[in-house]
């Protein structure tokens, strides 16, 4: 009997580890921060767009579908970071499907250039999604083209689609265009809607319902839900029962605060009356440098995660690597909770999510979230780098309007891009003798954990001039790790400090340089990453 009992049991565990091994495996990584790959490892190219749920034409079982813009410049910018270019020439609108939102089947081109270039110019074509028209038995993709927004049609999810109305929208909002748009699929109601803004300054923000008018798909009313300061970057989705709608600062391709109002309705009022909430946790790293995409829900059996797409339109602002930066939300109560995180691993089936062992827990690691020259007398005015400290010791103070006052970021050069991610870098240098530390507090958060274990602190730096003192360091619970950068270097150079030891859930992480006048020395690429 205790043979069998004993067999019995082994057999119980064997079966529960392998539960917990099938669990574990669904468990998927997204890694920011880099270019991604389909899962026949061709490129992925998918912006300003959104994931819906269909079911698949083949085998009607529920799919993500991923729709977004291919431009050319995407290609060049991929194949060759070290340059920014100007203008964006449309290719065609991607489709990808997926089951679990990490491994990515390209499905089509379902809008290609020629289609828009039957009756005339091609011009700008973007901010684009993807709705299912029940009236219709068809699928329609609303899409800015040039000067108003163009209605396709396909009766497959993944089928060419082709175009079915142009919407001139001054009648309904006064200017012909919107000012950025996404769709919204309430699945608890079925019914879709375009969240867009105003053509011209973008300081409103309007809900419209997609249906069918006239026999032709069209939206079916107009309700300004927002006005106040500019607005781009429009989307929404739906957690526990409330609304939430999103949008970025008028800043161009570059990245920006993610900023949200909040209703019990779609058509409002929404919460703070025409003033938009910026979204805690996004503030360091202007929401892991983007621009707001989309949000799709991962309803799994265990927990619903509100995951946030983020555009970064790195071919037009040089402002890192990767298109696609998707991050998941926490939430307080109705507030929600950006998690900027650089690796992390999603379960689809069950909704959960967990950071991954190769997370970078710097924010704003290579100086790219400020998109002008820092201390900087315009938008936004600020006197420091996001998410860095500069203190000054001694030197001149860092002050905007201080024709004295020096440059904390350095535009890097088309050479100097060779080696390090991005156009801006950190810079240290003044026109006198100097002492000036720079750094960065990273701990622990209700969502995001930075456990007790050894880290390596990593940098690339080059530098010129006589420094008495040019430091990395870390400190955590007391204790101080610090690494000298001795030998003066114009070329860049990796430096490492290893196994650091963080405890309590907070480090303090940074540089400290003693220089002589007019020495000078920049930083990029900070990494802060659990040792192997």
């Amino acid at each position: 009997m205790i043979l069998k009992f004993e067999f019995i049991k082994k057999h119980i565990s064997l079966s529960i580890l392998l539960l917990n091994l099938i669990g574990f495996a669904q468990f998927n990584k997204i890694k920011n921060d880099q270019f991604w790959s389909s899962i026949d490892e061709k490129p992925i190219y998918s912006q300003g767009g959104g994931i819906f749920k269909f079911p698949n034409p083949n085998t009607g079982e529920e799919t993500y579908y991923w729709y977004g813009v291919h431009y050319k410049e995407a290609e060049l910018y991929r194949n060759n970071p070290d340059e920014t270019y100007e203008r964006n020439n449309f290719v065609s609108v991607t489709c990808y499907s997926s089951k679990d939102l990490v491994n990515w089947n390209f499905e089509n081109n379902v809008l290609e250039r020629k289609e828009i270039e039957q009756n005339g110019r091609t011009g700008w074509l973007g901010r684009m999604g993807v709705a299912y028209v029940p009236e219709k038995k068809q699928y329609a993709l609303f899409i800015q083209h040039n000067n108003s927004v163009l209605i396709a049609l396909s009766h497959s999810p993944t089928g060419q689609f082709k175009k079915h109305n142009r919407l001139d929208m001054t009648e309904m909002i006064g200017t012909p265009n919107t000012g950025d748009q996404t769709i919204f699929t309430d699945y608890d109601t079925g019914k879709s809607y375009l969240v867009y803004s105003y053509g011209r300054g973008r300081n409103k923000i309007y809900i419209s319902e997609i249906g069918v008018k006239n026999g032709k798909v069209d939206l079916l009313d107009c309700n300004q839900i927002y006005k106040g300061k500019g607005r781009e970057g429009n989307c929404m989705f739906k957690y526990n029962n409330k609304y939430y709608v999103f949008a970025s600062n008028l800043y161009g391709w570059d990245s920006s605060y993610a900023y949200y109002l909040v209703s019990d309705n779609i058509k409002g009022p929404y919460l703070p009356h025409n003033e938009m909430l910026i979204t805690p946790g996004c503030m360091d790293d202007f929401a892991h440098i983007t621009q707001t995409g989309f949000f799709i829900n991962i309803k799994g059996n265990k927990k619903e995660t509100v995951m946030y797409c983020g555009d970064r339109w790195a071919e037009f602002a040089g402002n890192g690597l990767g298109y696609n930066q998707w991050t998941p939300l926490s939430f307080e109560g109705e507030t929600p909770i950006f998690n900027s995180l650089n690796s992390w691993h999603l379960n689809e089936t069950t909704g959960e999510w967990q950071v991954a062992e190769d997370n970078n827990y710097v924010k704003n690691p290579s100086f790219e979230a400020d998109r002008r020259a820092i201390p900087s007398p315009v938008k936004p005015i600020q006197e420091h780098i996001t998410g860095w400290v500069t203190k000054v010791y001694q030197g001149n103070v860092i002050l905007v309007g201080d024709s004295d006052s020096p440059q904390l970021n350095y535009f890097n050069s088309q050479e100097d891009r060779k080696y390090v991610i991005g156009e801006k870098s950190l810079n240290i240098e003044d026109k006198i003798p100097f002492k000036r530390k720079i750094y960065q507090i990273i701990e622990s958060t209700p969502y995001v954990n930075l456990p007790n274990a050894l880290f390596n602190l990593k940098a690339k730096i080059k530098h010129k001039g006589n420094f008495n003192t040019l430091n990395i360091y870390a400190e955590s619970a007391g204790i101080k790790k610090e690494l000298a950068v001795n030998s003066s270097s114009e070329n860049w150079t990796e430096i490492v400090l290893k196994n650091i030891p963080v405890k309590n859930g907070k480090i303090e992480i940074g540089f400290y340089a003693d220089g002589e006048a007019n020495a000078s020395c920049q930083i990029d690429d900070v990494t802060l990453i659990k040792s192997e």
